[in-house]
């Protein structure tokens, strides 16, 4: 493969990438899903329904409850603000993946090796396995602690079965993508009802929950405030989520034509703007849940996911909420295992065109995931997960930028995307979002170098 901007001689953003030769982004699944130009509008949305999901898994990741259950307990109702910005900043970013992947059939990671130079590509790629793997350490934890408040298993024991894991995702991954998609609805579906029956048990604040959602400068002068709210920008918003849904949107047969291209960029964009609706219900159930019991019972320390799933019952007064806390853990870190086999996958391959057996690919990302865990187990015990969890996602966050404006810059470049390029409110507000990241990012690094 010719690498653009490199071996021709030109400028990157004057070659076409119309003709450049690239192997299609998980090629065992590309234009796998069916969807007859005679279906009407109800049957497409249906037929392009299912990516969308798989992304907004790794916006409801255990991860996300670390932060959230902080957020709640210390803070109350005020970092739902955050959240809700954060998702909206996630609707606008996938929207540019889902447009990427489908006007020029390539992932972000692809696009970042056909357009960079090589030793930059290799660095993107470089900070996108940190994210993965920061990422997996999240679903290792979350896994863990499931395992042990449900069934009494050991922790340390519990992230040394999270390995198993490979074996179900290969088991599905064989059964087709469609049907990888249904497990993954499913399992968010049981996910949203524990955590509506939490609601009813917990009966917040109507008048709180809509005040929190009204961003406040408080935020950003209370360094404890931000740090978490960090923390949650870097849950929600997920750097492998930007290539995984550049690629996992071509599973689909859409025509190749301008009407055609149009049509699957709208369908697959209402598909992740609905399915990042469900995962802000949950972030924002976490958080109130939180709030609502831990908050108001003069519990604000609680930060510890066993802590919280202790606490519970003695508070609402019934077993029930403990045991729905821990199903829907459990469920989220099995839900992000997916999705996370599969981002990992499109990166490894994307930019440095080597393709490994999905097996070997996890079993390197888990144990990355596992060695960390089982170290802090040791040495701290349980009290040292939620630290970690915490700190996962401010790596998380760390990464976005690097993710960020490679996809503003490719989908706003009229040479490549053509009348699909981004108009100039969105170009301008994409690149807001990315250098606010980034600036809060800087201000992060800088308070931890302080405390330290």
């Amino acid at each position: 493969m010719t690498l653009l901007g490199k071996k021709t001689g030109t400028k990157p953003a004057e070659v076409d990438w119309q003709i450049s030769q690239t192997t299609p982004s998980l090629p065992e699944v590309y234009r796998s899903i069916e969807i007859p130009p005679s279906y009407g509008f109800w049957r497409k949305l249906l037929a392009f329904a299912g990516p969308g999901y798989l992304v907004a898994v790794g916006y409801m990741d255990p991860g996300n409850w670390a932060t959230d259950l902080a957020a709640g307990a210390r803070f109350n109702y005020a970092l739902l603000s955050v959240i809700m910005v954060s998702n909206l900043m996630a609707i606008l970013l996938q929207s540019l993946s889902v447009k990427l992947g489908i006007v020029t059939s390539k992932d972000l990671a692809q696009a970042c090796r056909d357009y960079y130079s090589r030793p930059v590509s290799i660095g993107l790629w470089i900070l996108c396995e940190i994210a993965i793997a920061a990422c997996d350490l999240a679903e290792v934890i979350g896994s863990a602690i499931a395992l042990n408040l449900l069934f009494r298993i050991p922790l340390l024991l519990g992230v040394c079965l999270t390995a198993l894991d490979v074996l179900g995702i290969l088991y599905l991954q064989q059964k087709g993508f469609r049907f990888l998609e249904s497990v993954v609805v499913a399992l968010i579906g049981v996910i949203g009802l524990c955590f509506l029956s939490e609601l009813i048990l917990v009966r917040p604040s109507l008048q709180g929950l809509l005040e929190g959602y009204v961003p406040s400068f408080q935020i950003i002068r209370n360094p404890g405030m931000l740090y978490v709210a960090i923390g949650i920008l870097g849950a929600t918003v997920m750097p492998h989520n930007l290539y995984l849904h550049s690629s996992i949107v071509q599973t689909r047969q859409y025509r190749e034509t301008k009407q055609g291209l149009k049509e699957a960029i709208r369908f697959a964009t209402l598909d992740s703007t609905v399915a990042l609706m469900f995962a802000l219900f949950i972030n924002s159930a976490i958080l109130v849940m939180a709030a609502a019991t831990f908050h108001q019972s003069g519990n604000q320390g609680v930060a510890e996911i066993q802590d919280a799933y202790r606490l519970l019952t003695p508070l609402l007064g019934t077993t029930l909420a403990s045991v729905l806390f821990a199903v829907a853990l459990l469920c989220s870190g099995q839900n992000s295992t997916l999705t996370g086999t599969l981002a990992g996958q499109i990166v490894m391959e994307g930019f440095l065109n080597i393709r490994l057996r999905p097996w070997l690919r996890r079993l390197i990302t888990r144990s990355l995931a596992i060695v960390p865990s089982v170290i802090v187990i040791l040495i701290y015990g349980e009290k040292g997960t939620t630290e970690l969890l915490i700190f996962s996602q401010v790596i998380l966050s760390m990464q976005l930028p690097f993710a960020i404006f490679p996809l503003v810059q490719f989908t706003s470049d009229r040479s490549k995307m053509r009348e699909f390029a981004n108009p100039s409110w969105v170009k301008w507000l994409a690149w807001v979002v990315g250098i606010l990241i980034a600036l809060l990012n800087a201000w992060l690094l800088a308070e931890t170098f302080n405390r330290w």
